[in-house]
């Protein structure tokens, strides 16, 4: 079977591209391999030992086709135009929250404020039993928000497993959800706004339009754009938000394709809202494609100094083509460029390594632009920020505590028994809640620690094993081994500072959701620490722009 499929693969493109793009030579081709497709379903249709579903091994072969050319190059069938929607306007027919996968089951990680599963009852930590009597138990969780999905209007019945309450089944009816454009938007200071973008929607300028609007009634003289874990949407609403910043007539990007009709430039068109607005953009390298247009388009300009970690060079753009009997197809048509004439795209998917990787672009063919100030920038890397903040290294114990839910199911366990907790600026983990943290985690079986010592000695042993050498070392070993082992109360309370954020931020998002996450966050921040440190110092901030 897997060798049928494979060989279907470039046939089943053919599908999906006008005749009139290709030579006679071409058509040629694309008629001898559309015969050949036609035969191999005729055969199988006819001599396959078993019933083929034919409607699945085409999606199969028309997917795989497309993986060899880039991540961003999908069809969508008709049975998942939700998740195609979801995708171009962020508006889906579901209950609103966000799942996992924790060990067997799906759980509600984060209902979204006021949506259906929010009115109905559901909580964070409640464990997806089944929907509509359909086990859930096992699934993936794309299975499962597959189940969730569906026509605004009806309704579904949702069991949860719950902690100190049992299994309970919640009816549910859905609703067009729209996943919100600002997660949060307000004053840090007295003069400083802040907007989080999450993604680039249909209505993305116009909520960034609105907030800052708001803000500027608030008082705020400087702005933080946060473009950080965006990864992108729509080509034109990031040219919009770049005009409430630049003026009318500026270069902002250009594509360039293979075919000539794809090659455009795209200038701001309207009167810059905030044209001399001190503004901080926050990236990280899970900002990509409409997110790195606004940012690199901004540094090049100097307009916003650009602070955080290495964006993640997505240099492509897509279009949507209507398919027949209900179908899409999204295509990579071209690479975009931003005003210094730099592409950010990082990864090279022709070019693949032995794990079929794609490789990232040669150093040597890295080339060097210019900001409008003469401000060095290169390509083939995203968009390096102006500042670049150190990333935060956890100890290993907090990261296996994170890794292994320990914080998420403690978090449940809290807001069972707690019916409200202090504002997200004033929330802090006292004592004795951390002291519950600790006998939480000694006492669940599931939590496994080892330091990295111990880890190295069982490695030293398995290697005098294989060499010989363990009955003369066994006594010194053990003694080793004791002084080693961990001890995980100590180790806890030496991670107190470091870890106790982490069960804040959860906790808080049980009570204040998104938008009380972002607030409690302002705290620990290193890339907003820095970004108002900048937009406070007048003369850093004409420095690094070259003002």
């Amino acid at each position: 079977m897997k060798k049928m499929i494979n060989s279907a693969l470039l046939v089943a493109f053919l599908f999906l591209v006008p005749l009139s793009h290709y030579s006679q030579s071409r058509g040629f081709e694309i008629l001898k391999n559309m015969e050949l497709m036609d035969q191999i379903h005729e055969y199988l249709d006819l001599y396959y030992v078993d019933e083929p579903a034919t409607g699945y091994i085409s999606k199969v072969a028309i997917d795989e086709m497309l993986k060899e050319l880039d991540p961003y190059t999908v069809f969508y069938h008709e049975s998942n135009m939700e998740n195609f929607r979801l995708m171009a306007t962020g508006q889906y027919g579901g209950i609103g929250a966000l799942i996992r996968k924790i060990k067997d089951f799906t759980c509600i990680v984060q209902p979204y404020e006021n949506s259906p599963a929010h009115l109905s009852g559901l909580r964070a930590g409640d464990k997806i039993l089944s929907i509509d009597g359909v086990s859930m138990i096992g699934k993936s969780s794309d299975d499962v928000s597959s189940f969730l999905k569906g026509p605004r209007g009806t309704t579904i019945a949702v069991e949860i497993g719950r902690i100190n309450s049992g299994n309970q089944t919640i009816n549910v009816t859905r609703e067009e959800i729209k996943l919100p454009d600002l997660p949060y938007f307000g004053m840090v200071t007295q003069d400083v706004g802040y907007v989080k973008l999450s993604s680039f929607s249909q209505t993305a300028f116009q909520s960034v339009q609105i907030a800052f609007k708001s803000l500027r009634g608030e008082g705020m003289q400087t702005a933080i754009l946060d473009l950080r874990d965006n990864g992108g949407g729509l080509l034109m609403e990031a040219i919009r938000i770049v005009n409430l910043f630049v003026p009318k007539g500026q270069d902002v990007v250009a594509t360039k394709g293979r075919l000539l009709a794809e090659n455009r430039s795209y200038k701001t068109t309207e009167k810059a809202t905030y044209p001399e607005m001190k503004l901080v953009v926050l990236i990280n390298e899970r900002s990509a494609s409409a997110s790195e247009i606004v940012a690199g388009s901004l540094q090049d300009l100097d307009r916003a100094v650009v602070i955080g970690a290495q964006s993640y060079g997505k240099g492509l753009v897509q279009r949507t083509f209507d398919l027949k009997y209900g179908s899409k197809l999204k295509l990579t048509i071209s690479k975009y460029y931003t005003p210094s004439g730099r592409c950010v795209q990082r990864l090279e998917y022709y070019n693949k390594n032995s794990d079929e990787k794609p490789e990232e672009i040669s150093d040597t063919l890295l080339t060097v632009f210019k900001t409008r100030n003469g401000r060095d920038v290169i390509d083939g890397r995203g968009v390096v920020p102006d500042v670049e903040i150190k990333k935060e290294s956890l100890t290993r114990l907090t990261t296996l505590l994170l890794l292994q839910d320990m914080v998420f199911h403690f978090a449940t366990q809290y807001a069972a028994k707690e019916d409200s907790i202090a504002s997200p600026e004033d929330f802090t983990l006292d004592a004795g809640t951390y002291q519950e943290f600790i006998a939480f985690v000694i006492e669940n079986k599931d939590f496994t620690y080892e330091t990295g010592t111990e880890i190295k000695l069982k490695e030293l042993k398995e290697q005098a094993i294989e060499e010989g050498y363990l009955d003369l070392i066994q006594t010194s070993y053990d003694l080793i081994e004791t002084s080693v082992s961990a001890n995980l109360e100590r180790e806890m309370a030496s991670i107190k500072e470091e870890i106790s954020r982490w069960i804040e931020s959860e906790i808080i998002s049980r009570y204040y959701f998104q938008s009380g996450m972002s607030r409690h966050g302002f705290r620990f921040d290193l890339d907003m620490i820095k970004a108002l440190e900048v937009l406070d110092n007048e003369q850093e901030y004409k420095n690094i722009l070259k003002l």
